[in-house]
This record gives structure tokens, C-alpha cells and sequence, in this order.
């Protein structure tokens, strides 16, 4: 990544995103950072809920004005609930759909002015429950797997313009799993992965020479038990 390469991180104040902020960083490049919650100090950051999709646009647009255009976009804000379909309140399940795949549109529509003028980057994180569905996550697979399928789309409509890749991580020891109901949550012997492992995979995308693409990435730990 060359220095001063300047990259919009979605969730970029915890887990993934938060690794991949720190990775830009010590790459010598500049994170931005939409969250609801304040990044790590010095960050230059807009607060936004990523549900309310105009307002994350709204966000992008202000914070690439700000800093003078963009170079990439890691869309790494996520969220579930699981549970049974008829037991996730309608609101829930709507807003989990909206954080996984309406925003990562959102910002990404946003963000594409500046990118094709930087002939920029983009990744998009799925998961291994975006190519492999499981039982009480109807929301997060139907948003994951419309990950995979919205960023294989924008990668063929975009193809010379702007890079696109697709990461695709298995779970991660991260904070995404703490409000969960016990019975959802990873066992003591859950073998997950360092997010800053899949960060590493992040900036080995962004930093690819013009015109060659990473199209997708799998992450995981190697006895992932969600993928294949």
C-alpha cells in the first residue's frame, strides 16, 4: 500500500474493521471510519447508524470531501441475531439485512465517484455463511450470500474502473458474538481466527498494481467448521 493511500473502513471502531483501521495505519496509509462508536484516537471518523442508508451515503460523501477524495473501501460493519425466522422480530431482522448488504451498497453508490477517479479499490466482507447456509440465521445468510452476490456483480460491471474483491472470512475472535444468547455463542474449544490475519488479507488486496484484481478471498481458521 503506498503512503498516504486513503481508505474508507466501515464498523472500522471494533473487530474487524478496528484491525483493518490499525493495518492501514501502520501501512503508512490514512483510515476513515464510519461507526456509532468512536474509533481509536485520531481517527477521523463520522458517526452513523449504517441501517438508516441515506445517512450512510451522506456520511461517505462527507468524509471523502473531507479528506480530499478516496482510494478504497473496506465495508467490514456487520450484525446478527440468530434465531428461529419466527422468533427474530420483523425490525431486527430487517436491520440486520440493512447493515450487511443495504449499506455496503449504500456507501460503496457513494463512495464511486471518488474511486473511479483514483481508479481505487474495493472489499467487501462476507462471510462462510454467505456460500453455506445454516439453520437460525435466515437474515445474516440472506444478507451474506446477497454480499457474494452484489460484490461478483459490481466486480463484472466495474472491471477496469475500479478493483473489487470479495473477502469472504470465517469467524473471528472478536466481540461479534458477545450479546448473543449462550446456546448461540462459540464453545471454549471454537477454533476462530486473529482478525488481524484477515486484516493482513485486506491490505494484500489493496495493495495489488493496477490491473490485477483479487477477486474473492477465504479467510478462515484452518478447521473452520463453516466452510467448506
Amino acid at each position: 500500500m503506498n503512503t498516504g493511500t486513503t481508505v474508507l473502513v466501515t464498523g472500522g471502531s471494533s473487530g474487524l474493521g478496528a484491525a483493518v483501521v490499525e493495518a492501514v495505519a501502520r501501512a503508512g496509509g490514512r483510515p476513515l471510519v464510519l461507526d456509532r462508536r468512536a474509533p481509536a484516537d485520531g481517527v477521523p471518523w463520522v458517526e452513523c447508524d449504517l441501517a438508516d442508508t441515506r445517512a450512510a451515503e451522506a456520511a461517505t460523501r462527507q468524509l471523502a470531501e473531507r479528506s480530499g477524495g478516496l482510494d478504497a473501501v473496506v465495508t467490514a460493519a456487520g450484525m446478527d441475531v440468530p434465531g428461529r425466522l419466527a422468533d427474530v422480530p420483523g425490525e431486527t431482522w430487517d436491520r440486520i439485512v440493512a447493515v450487511d448488504l443495504l449499506a455496503t451498497a449504500a456507501v460503496i453508490r457513494a463512495a464511486l465517484p471518488f474511486l473511479e477517479a483514483s481508479r481505487g479499490r474495493v472489499v467487501t466482507v462476507a462471510s462462510t455463511l454467505g456460500v453455506k447456509a445454516v439453520g437460525d440465521a435466515t437474515a445474516y445468510c440472506a444478507a451474506k450470500f446477497g454480499v457474494v452476490g452484489f460484490t461478483r456483480a459490481l466486480a463484472a460491471e466495474l472491471a477496469g474502473t475500479v478493483g473489487v474483491t470479495l473477502l469472504i472470512p470465517g469467524g473471528m475472535r472478536t466481540a461479534f458474538f458477545d450479546d448473543r444468547d449462550d446456546r448461540y455463542k462459540p464453545g471454549p474449544d471454537a477454533i476462530l481466527n486473529d482478525p488481524a490475519d484477515t486484516a493482513a488479507a485486506v491490505l494484500f488486496a489493496l495493495s495489488q498494481p493496477a490491473g490485477c484484481a483479487v477477486r474473492e478471498l477465504v479467510v478462515c481458521a484452518e478447521q473452520e467448521t463453516s466452510y467448506p
